[in-house]
């Protein structure tokens, strides 16, 4: 029998209705397992243990009296901690932030709340957001459920472990470099980067998008269903559009599919994603795709150019902060913040200028096919202390060739497991459309998911 907390979204939806599970029993289980996890995974920051209980309470006696109160009402969810929550201080990964209670939901948790959903806390992320791993100068280290010894991967660290690990079936993360993707292929769940402004979110910044986070394609569409709803806070926005989210049927016959392994600058893909990431691409041929080699669009100069104004703008976040404060923040931030010393104006202007030469890149790039796939990273789960793959802070983003592009050029971009190295760690397979179908990326995805190989039982880590 499946414990409750590895049930799915729909599952428990489903039997609530039948009335033969009560969201008071389900959320009860879950606080349990996650208490028994928490001491060795971490991935949970300003867990609500009572708050929960109180919501599924009230959620049970609503569909008692048959009036749920939204599309997932009663259905535990965790929310990543830069997405505030009223009354819930945002520390962004960092000790050096002086915490306040937020003083209301962003739209992400707002939805989640009017939809009905037991929000069970807040999930664990770096400083600023600026890893791709769980090391944090705030929260305690974060670590990957398929094994203690490696890295979930980030910022939405604690999203991806906690959706691996069984903490309820649904979670919300963040992205603006891979940020819900790397954590994603690393920890073996599914994931959709929607395409920029689909899913609203306050404060909105160029690349930036919350996503799902879940066990598989369909969870995360109705997520979708949900966090798509309007909001005029995101002045970045774009229209609502009420789609059939859960309409995941797709046949494969006919798509074109771009493959790309290489990504053009950074870490070389490892020969064990190589091997299923082809794998992959091999099984959607079966299925009666077209499957074409992709030249690599991405360069050494987008991705230096991303890397040095960001570190540029995070050195003066840092440099507005009293010296006390910024003498908290991790050293590996601090360190590559402070190496943009020096740059010129001229210099600022070049680096944000390979934004829109990324965009141009990626979206021609893809035109000729109606779906790309590529591996989610070149690499697999790394070490849970190194605060990147590279543990350099002057090499830092080595790994994230293959999905910061995809930010830029606003495209939709899902992580799906693809297969498990000799080790037996997760591999993700990358697939990306055109700008605003991400219902269509989803159907890729949920067809993918119907015809890959077995996958591995889901991580205990209590």
């Amino acid at each position: 029998m499946t414990d409750l907390h590895d049930l799915s979204a729909l599952d428990l939806l489903a039997q609530y209705r039948r009335k033969a599970l009560s969201p008071l029993d389900v959320a009860k289980d879950v606080v349990a397992w996650i208490e028994l996890c928490e001491p060795k995974l971490k991935a949970m920051y300003a867990f609500d243990p009572e708050g929960a209980l109180a919501s599924a309470k009230a959620s049970e006696t609503r569909w008692q009296k048959g009036t749920p109160a939204g599309g997932l009402d009663g259905v535990p969810i965790t929310i990543k901690e830069n997405i505030a929550t009223r009354g819930v201080p945002v520390p962004l990964g960092t000790a050096a932030t002086e915490l306040k209670p937020a003083p209301a939901d962003a739209p992400p948790a707002a939805r989640s709340r009017e939809a009905g959903a037991v929000i069970l806390g807040k999930t664990t992320m770096p400083d600023y957001g600026m890893l791709s791993s769980g090391l944090s100068s705030f929260h305690a280290l974060t670590r990957n459920p398929w094994d203690l010894s490696k890295n979930p991967g980030g910022s939405s660290a604690g999203a991806g472990a906690a959706a691996a690990a069984g903490y309820g079936p649904l979670h919300i993360g963040t992205d603006i470099g891979g940020s819900v993707r790397l954590p994603a292929g690393w920890c073996g769940i599914f994931t959709l980067k929607p395409s920029l402004g689909r899913i609203p979110i306050d404060p909105p910044y160029i690349g930036r998008v919350a996503g799902p986070m879940t066990r598989s394609v369909a969870d995360s569409a109705l997520l979708m269903s949900e966090l798509s709803k309007p909001d005029a806070r995101d002045h970045m926005s774009l229209p609502y559009q009420s789609f059939d989210w859960l309409n995941l049927d797709r046949d494969l016959k006919g798509l074109r599919f771009g493959l790309m392994m290489d990504a053009g600058c950074g870490l070389p893909v490892e020969p064990e994603v190589t091997a299923a990431v082809e794998a992959a691409a091999r099984a959607f041929e079966a299925a009666g795709a077209i499957i074409e080699p992709m030249k690599p669009f991405f360069t050494r100069e987008m991705l230096d150019g991303a890397d040095h104004f960001w570190r540029m703008r995070a050195r003066i976040d840092l440099l507005a902060l009293p010296p006390a404060r910024r003498a908290k923040v991790l050293p590996y931030i601090a360190g590559w913040a402070m190496s943009s010393e020096g740059q010129t104006g001229e210099d600022v202007f070049r680096n944000f200028s390979q934004f829109m030469i990324m965009r141009a890149a990626a979206n021609n790039a893809c035109l000729p096919y109606d779906y790309v796939l590529s591996p989610t990273s070149p690499v697999v789960a790394y070490a849970a202390e190194w605060a990147s793959p590279t543990n350099d802070f002057l090499k830092p983003l080595e790994h994230i060739a293959f999905t910061v592009a995809f930010n830029m050029s606003e495209q939709p971009a899902a992580s799906i497991n693809c297969g498990y190295t000799r080790a037996g760690l997760p591999i993700g397979l990358q697939i990306v459309g055109p700008r605003f179908d991400d219902l269509g990326v989803l159907r890729a995805a949920k067809a993918y998911e119907t015809i890959r190989p077995a996958q591995k039982p889901w991580p205990k880590p209590a």
